[in-house]
């Protein structure tokens, strides 16, 4: 009986065991299958020439990313294992790839407000501007204000011989226009024209005194020509709140969700993917806060204070602060304030008087005593600040304000990351403190040659050498550059500004002092993780690194690879952010 019981009980746990086996035979599919879900991406990108823009990666032929981030980089071999049933792929066929590019300064709403009104930024000269105006009066009601931007009278064909400071007298407009005021911005958004009906309306008269940080161009007689110069400009301004106080609140909502609508549009079709917005309101960031929420926000924005006092500023900045988190489209960490014109419009603040206008060294917009105040508040509340500067003089006063705030308040500036807009003029004495003392030279690599062939007329030559755009200097002495557009100033076009920065040829074939010239990478890196480093975001953005967001686009040539000649007619094919399709060709 003992041996029948022992036998029965063996057979019993032999049973056992091999229904276990079994079992765990099960499992272990159920566990594969598991795994290869897990491994597999929602999109591969196989057969490409990618530039990762990191060294520790450098160039891969494909790429994974699942959700919004990027999983792996690597070779075809390597990244075929990430594909799975329901992974999406994309066969590259030797096209290039690079992270997208991060706009470093423009001015997002106004692009989109620049396709709403006349575009003159490809005018050859006065008379056409005065054709583009007289088809909107026909086209307008009377009283009905007409607006344009993008004009600039050194880049014309010819100028009219009563021109007064180089810029033409507004007869013509008059002519033409009037019952309906119009108002056409400088290409720099440092100046404006406007025909006798706007000055009318703006009070301007014989009598009326040039107001502080700008200037009411007269001609021989007294009489105002209709050039508004810097601060001039705001003389309008209560007028122009009256005229738009005729539309509802809706309606100006609308205007501004199809001015975001359509900058987002113009943005992704040139690849970029963040855009560093250079001034908005609180007012302005809460609308962007709305688009946020309700996932109507295409590009991701790095937005900068603009236009509040400090004393609003002090009590309002903790409740605006936004840092990156998460698959984030709007952050809010810094400050923006402006020190001095264009040179264009003979408003950058300058060491020495301008060449050509030898009675002024420029324009002082906002006090150094108020960009101080700012500066306090900056660090108070961990801020970036970022400062419009142009000018030798406005570049050497913010390098010494900074500088001396760092001292008074016993803080490392390195770890501020403080910012100077444009940096297009500095004297050789300056330009190793960028370097130095940590500041981040955020320049407009398009400026140097859209603007190089009237820069020497307002300088001189030996002045214009020795200051405009030292990027080689900067980049030799150790400072951090970013890149940019300055959109609408000139066109969103990251392209033709990558060109610029490589050859610095300006459209009369000649190079801007050309000893200056970027490399290729170095040129990508300021489109890239440069701005994103300007932003505190190196981290999430601006390479192509596993664990950052799937923010990229695909070209038609290889910009590290091709001649100079070719760079011009590269296209953008798609633009992906966050791993999403947001533009294709």
């Amino acid at each position: 009986m003992l041996r029948k019981v022992i036998t029965v009980n063996i057979g019993l746990i032999l049973m056992i065991v091999i229904s276990s086996c079994g079992d765990r035979s099960q499992l272990g599919s159920s566990e594969n299958k598991s795994n290869e879900m897990e491994n597999q991406a929602d999109l591969v990108l196989l057969g490409g020439d990618i530039a990762t823009v990191d060294a520790d990666y450098g160039n891969v032929s494909a790429m994974a990313i699942n959700d919004y981030k990027i999983t792996a980089v690597g070779s075809d071999k390597e990244i075929s294992e990430y594909i799975g049933e329901q992974t999406q792929v994309i066969e590259l066929n030797g096209r290039f790839v690079m992270p997208g590019f991060i706009e470093g300064h423009g001015h997002y709403m106004s692009l989109g407000r620049s396709k709403q009104i006349l575009d003159l930024n490809d005018v050859g000269d006065w008379s056409e501007i005065v054709r583009k105006v007289a088809v909107a009066v026909d086209k307008s009601k009377p009283g009905e204000w007409i607006f344009g931007r993008g004009w600039h009278q050194d880049k014309w064909q010819s100028v009219p011989s009563n021109a007064v400071d180089g810029v033409p007298i507004n007869e013509t407009l008059n002519k033409i226009s009037p019952e309906n005021p119009v108002i056409l911005g400088h290409a720099s958004g440092h100046a404006a024209f406007w025909n006798d009906a706007a000055l009318e309306i703006a009070g301007v008269n014989d009598d009326t005194l040039d107001p502080e940080g700008g200037t009411i161009v007269r001609d021989s007689s007294g009489r105002a020509t209709g050039l508004m110069r810097e601060t001039a400009q705001r003389l309008i301004r209560g007028p122009r709140s009256e005229y738009d106080g005729r539309l509802t609140p809706q309606q100006i909502e609308l205007q501004n969700r199809e001015r975001a609508k359509l900058a987002a549009e113009e943005s992704l079709r040139n690849g970029i993917t963040s855009f560093h917005d250079a001034g908005a309101s609180f007012e302005t960031i809460d609308f962007f806060k709305k688009l946020e929420a309700e996932g109507e926000l295409d590009v991701r924005l790095y937005v900068m204070v603009r236009g509040e006092s400090n004393a609003l500023m002090d009590q309002a900045l903790p409740q605006y602060k936004m840092v990156s988190e998460g698959n984030d489209f709007l952050t809010v960490r810094s400050i923006k304030r402006q020190i001095d014109g264009a040179l264009g419009a003979h408003g950058a603040w300058l060491l020495d008087p301008y060449l050509d206008l030898p009675e002024t060294d420029g324009l002082v917009l906002e006090t150094v005593e108020d960009i101080s105040g700012t500066a306090e508040i900056g660090v108070k509340h961990g801020f970036q600040v970022n400062t419009h500067a142009i000018g030798d003089r406005a570049n050497r006063e913010i390098l010494d304000l900074y500088e001396n705030i760092w001292q008074q308040l016993d803080v490392d500036g390195k770890q501020l990351r403080w910012r100077i807009e444009h940096a297009q003029h500095i004297d050789p004495e300056d330009v190793p403190r960028f370097g130095g003392l940590g500041v981040i030279a955020s320049i407009q690599a398009v400026h140097g040659t859209s603007d190089g062939p009237w820069i020497p007329s307002r300088l001189g030559d030996i002045r214009a050498k020795a200051t405009s755009q030292p990027w080689r200097d900067l980049f030799n002495t150790g400072a951090i550059l970013t890149n940019g557009t300055d959109v609408p100033v000139e066109r969103i076009d990251p392209i033709a500004s990558y060109y610029s920065s490589v050859t610095r040829k300006m459209i009369n074939g000649d190079a801007f002092y050309p000893e200056h010239k970027m490399t290729r990478v170095e040129a990508i890196e300021t489109y890239t993780i440069n701005n994103a480093y300007a932003a505190f975001e190196e981290n999430f953005k601006g390479t192509l690194t596993p664990g950052k967001y799937a923010d990229f686009i695909v070209l038609s040539k290889n910009l590290l690879t091709i001649k100079d000649s070719d760079i011009p007619s590269t296209l953008i094919d798609m633009t992906y952010v966050g791993g999403e399709l947001k533009y294709q060709r």
